[in-house]
């Protein structure tokens, strides 16, 4: 199973250092009240897509890096943070493969666009306003347009159900804590749970994270159009689902 991670955050990585050099205008420095940073000056929808890709792939592998060194629980946090970037990526590519940008789609550009601080620069005076879209919207977008063999709202609720077990990890839940309690005699594992049986369970876990991220590489790169890294993508796709005994 290693073998195909580190083969599926290569070709991720490829493909979008591909996605970032295809760039139409790089960021630029511009001048803010607290410093020089990096800004994008279109805002576009690719350039979204570029920024949602760049955290998908750092979340994907930090949560690698955990399950590595039997940081479970927390990598079982990331998890979340990897399906809610994999909706957002999906939820925006549809507005391209469909040329259509929905009130929605407008709504959750304009609150990924705006700044953290106001024109002082005063983190104290500043006034954020960011719209935080619901989740549950962003679903029901995405089940709608797909026209899932299920009945969408079951889909919908599949994605709720999901999110808040993760949301047990995050939150700190008692049946998601005491996850790592046990051994001989039984302790909490607070340096990790190498050795114990949660390794395994976490690491066929981070197989369908790694599988989704990866196919939502596949996602941007037909919404971009390069149809040559769709059938190289999904070629190996497929040989992973292989791989793991599945076929979708």
């Amino acid at each position: 199973m290693e073998a195909d991670f580190e083969k599926m955050l290569d070709l991720m990585e490829f493909s979008f250092r591909y996605f970032e050099e295809a760039m139409p205008s790089k960021p630029k420095l511009v001048d803010m009240p607290f410093g020089e940073v990096y800004r994008f000056k279109e805002k576009d929808i690719y350039q979204v897509l570029i920024q949602k890709l760049a955290r998908l792939q750092s979340t994907v592998r930090a949560a690698y890096v955990l399950l590595q060194n039997g940081y479970v629980q927390e990598q079982a946090m990331l998890h979340r943070v990897i399906d809610e970037t994999n909706e957002d990526i999906v939820f925006l590519v549809f507005a391209e493969t469909n040329d259509t940008i929905a009130p929605l789609h407008e709504r959750y550009l304009s609150a990924f666009w705006e700044e953290e601080f106001d024109g002082s620069g005063d983190p104290i005076k500043s006034e954020q306003k960011r719209e935080m879209i619901p989740r549950k919207k962003i679903r029901a977008f995405i089940a709608n347009v797909e026209g899932m063999a299920i009945d969408p709202s079951r889909g919908i609720e599949l994605s709720r159900t999901i999110s808040k077990v993760y949301s047990g990890f995050i939150h700190g839940a008692s049946p998601h804590i005491m996850e790592s309690y046990g051994g001989n005699p039984p302790h909490f594992h607070t340096q990790g749970m190498l050795g114990t049986p949660r390794i395994e369970q976490h690491r066929r876990d981070l197989w369908n994270y790694m599988y989704r991220s990866f196919v939502s590489h596949i996602f941007v790169a037909k919404a971009l159009g390069e149809e040559k890294l769709v059938e190289i993508l999904t070629k190996n796709k497929e040989q992973f689902e292989s791989n793991a005994g599945k076929q979708y």
